[in-house]
């Protein structure tokens, strides 16, 4: 068991997009040691990320757009498949996933169910992303969706059955953790 950590530096290395800091730190070692470390660390805020799902048909609304990240990485189109999700900016998780949910994906959604919260790369983002799931039906849908065009979004709206989300992660098709995740909370719990 780690103990007694102390933060005995931290710069920031950049502040461009979200911030990227070098700490050093120490902490007290299971043997009793003091030891010291340097990380880096990425502070991009936390984060909030829902499964729509109708019960009726067994579909579950994803997106689609391009992530660079993977893009970098070798995902050869950058595209990527997910559940609707945004960063919580001044806004607690339920208000920033139903206003997500609108802009992405044009469905107006009243209530969300939490599931779980997870940190998604804990070591090295700082972020905990809140994962909801919510029913949607053809009645709450207020317009395309696709995002706001002055974030740059240029989202694609998926309909899909719950069915067919769990051959594209089979086939890997769906790489993106959070989506696996809600996909397989669904199936557990035969939401759909």
């Amino acid at each position: 068991m780690v103990t007694d950590v102390q933060i005995l530096e931290s710069k920031i290395l950049s502040d461009n997009w979200y911030i990227l800091k070098k700490l050093t730190y120490s902490f007290t070692d299971t043997d009793g040691n003091r030891q010291t470390h340097v990380r880096e660390a990425y502070d991009r805020g936390n984060g909030a990320a829902i499964l729509l799902f109708n019960r009726e048909q067994g579909t579950v609304i994803l997106t689609r757009q391009f992530r660079l990240p993977t893009f970098i990485n070798g995902n050869a189109d950058g595209m990527m498949i997910e559940v609707c999700a945004g960063l919580l900016d001044t806004d607690n998780p339920e208000d920033c996933i139903r206003r997500e949910t609108e802009e992405e994906t044009g469905y107006q959604v009243k209530e969300v169910r939490k599931v779980m919260e997870a940190y998604m790369s804990p070591g090295s983002v700082t972020e905990i992303l809140y994962l909801f799931v919510a029913e949607y039906n053809k009645q709450m849908k207020v317009h395309d969706g696709g995002g706001l065009e002055h974030e740059q979004e240029n989202i694609e709206v998926l309909e899909l059955t719950l069915e067919k989300a769990m051959q594209m992660v089979a086939n890997g098709e769906i790489k993106d953790a959070k989506t696996i995740m809600l996909l397989q909370y669904a199936r557990l719990n035969h939401l759909v």
